[in-house]
């Protein structure tokens, strides 16, 4: 892009005096001047719908502090980004493995989070109170177990009798006088019983690992740290 310099001094011409030769106009004066102005202008771009080309440069606006219709150079989209982006900063994308020093064009970035789900930090939890603090597994085993209950139903005899009864007869001969008839014996007879009854519970669980997991979708993920 070029700027216009006059070549003629025309006011100079003015102050000369009449038959001067150096107060006559040139055509090749006027053309020169002409040239000039037209390459100048040439070199401009238009107010209206502009196409730059080479490397033109504009002043840089302070992303954080201005929101005006400025354009936006480079710079200003770099400090934008890397504000969006401090050091710390967590980027993950579903489908591109590109370190986002690449994709990005700033920071230093490493793989983080490999086969882990992040969580809010919460300071009232000890297993979730301070940043980038890990813990869990996947592969916690379930154990086979049994339950084993004993009824309530466990009674005791204080113990009970049966009466019982039988009958019997006599008789007699010789110098006795004959003695005949019957008569009924009867007795008691006591016992206790204890009556015990036992339940027990199937196995119950399962021994197996994986069955920790979440619902999940995997991503690739980086943290920045310079």
């Amino acid at each position: 892009m070029s700027d216009y310099t006059k070549a003629t001094n025309f006011t100079l011409k003015d102050g000369l005096t009449t038959g001067d030769p150096q107060k006559i106009i040139k055509g090749s004066e006027l053309d020169a001047e002409y040239t000039a102005i037209s390459n100048a202008v040439s070199s401009k771009a238009n107010l209206n719908d502009p196409t730059f080309t080479g490397t033109p440069e504009g002043p840089t606006p302070t992303p954080s502090t201005d929101s005006s219709n400025k354009l936006a150079t480079t710079s200003f989209v770099q400090d934008a980004l890397q504000g969006a982006y401090p050091v710390g900063s967590i980027y993950m994308n579903a489908t591109v493995a590109t370190n986002p020093a690449t994709l990005l064009g700033f920071g230093t970035w490493i793989a983080f989070g490999a086969g882990k789900v992040p969580v809010g930090i919460d300071s009232g939890d000890t297993d979730f109170d301070a940043v980038e603090e890990t813990g869990g597994t996947k592969d916690a085993i379930i154990p086979t177990h049994t339950h084993t209950a004993t009824s309530a139903s466990t009674s005791t005899d204080s113990g009970h009798t049966h009466s019982i009864s039988r009958g019997f007869g006599a008789s007699g001969s010789g110098g006795d006088a004959l003695l005949s008839g019957g008569g009924l014996q009867s007795g008691t007879s006591t016992a206790n019983i204890t009556t015990t009854t036992t339940t027990t519970v199937a196995n119950a669980g399962e021994s197996a690992t994986g069955k920790n997991l979440q619902p999940y979708i995997v991503v690739y993920m980086w943290k920045r740290t310079l």
